[in-house]
């Protein structure tokens, strides 16, 4: 069986149960101390002992027998994961208001929810794949890493709710234009970070996800952050996912025998 090649970036990767039972893949992911990936290699060229990922399959964009477009496989990446400058323009000046300047800067690593076991909210992945999987109602988005968690996006027509509750992934409402799925979120919680660099939300958080297939094993996700309550503007972040058509997700539940976080020291981020 082929193991992920995992190399450090700041401290050891989570010793966790499954760690005997590593999913085959030939996809080589560089993990934070929380293992989460700073960026994933099957989009990066293969640099220094790790190896290129599994060539994207090459075809043309999937489609339902009602026109629709199929989004529906295991992908991998998709997100945020060490910085969320990763997806932004070179160059792009993100200006955070005082409180959520000073709350940045005071986040220590051990504190990261992700590194604890808890979900990564939005627009934030973990290194593992995740599936998508199509209803006429509802996309679904089910999460291999972490707390093995899901999320639901309604495409039934219906409105937000009047006054959601706060949670990790929010209340999504989405719908189609073309091949691209458009889903808007409110009703976030403020206790997930957008990376592992720390980057804070608020409460008032607001995005909108464009998830275009644009071939058979490519898909684009393209987030914008509405949050007045931590941004003086809105920004918007560009990542891509990789369709993973061998690929099984395997069951990895993070809380048994977590012993990572303790381990980690210092302020949050990469260095």
């Amino acid at each position: 069986m082929k193991k992920y090649l995992l190399t450090a970036v700041v401290a050891v990767a989570p010793l966790c149960a499954q760690q005997a039972q590593q999913r085959p893949s030939d996809a080589a992911v560089a993990v934070s101390a929380a293992g989460s990936s700073v960026q994933s290699a099957a989009a990066q060229p293969a640099t220094g002992g790790r190896r290129r990922g599994p060539e994207r399959p090459k075809g043309p964009t999937p489609h339902l027998a009602n026109g629709m477009v199929d989004l529906s496989g295991v992908w991998q990446g998709g997100g945020p994961v060490g910085d969320i400058m990763q997806g932004l323009p070179k160059g792009f000046n993100l200006q955070m208001t005082p409180e959520a300047e000073k709350i940045f800067k005071a986040r220590q690593s051990k504190d990261d929810p992700e590194a604890n076991c808890l979900p990564t909210g939005i627009p934030r992945q973990a290194p593992y794949p995740w599936r998508i999987v199509q209803t006429p109602t509802i996309v679904f988005m089910l999460y291999e890493g972490n707390i093995h968690s899901f999320r639901q996006i309604f495409v039934d027509g219906r409105k937000h709710k009047d006054d959601p509750d706060p949670t990790w992934y929010g209340d999504s409402i989405g719908h189609y234009e073309g091949d691209t799925l458009v889903v808007d979120t409110i009703g976030f919680n403020d206790k997930f970070w957008f990376d592992f660099a720390g980057h804070p939300h608020t409460e008032q958080l607001h995005t909108i996800e464009r998830y275009t297939r644009k071939d058979l094993g490519t898909l684009e996700v393209q987030t914008t952050i509405i949050d007045p309550g931590a941004y003086k503007e809105p920004f918007t972040l560009n990542f891509t996912a990789s369709l993973r058509p061998k690929e099984e997700l395997m069951e990895y539940i993070c809380q048994e025998n977590q012993v990572d976080a303790q381990h980690l020291k210092g302020g949050a981020g990469l260095n």
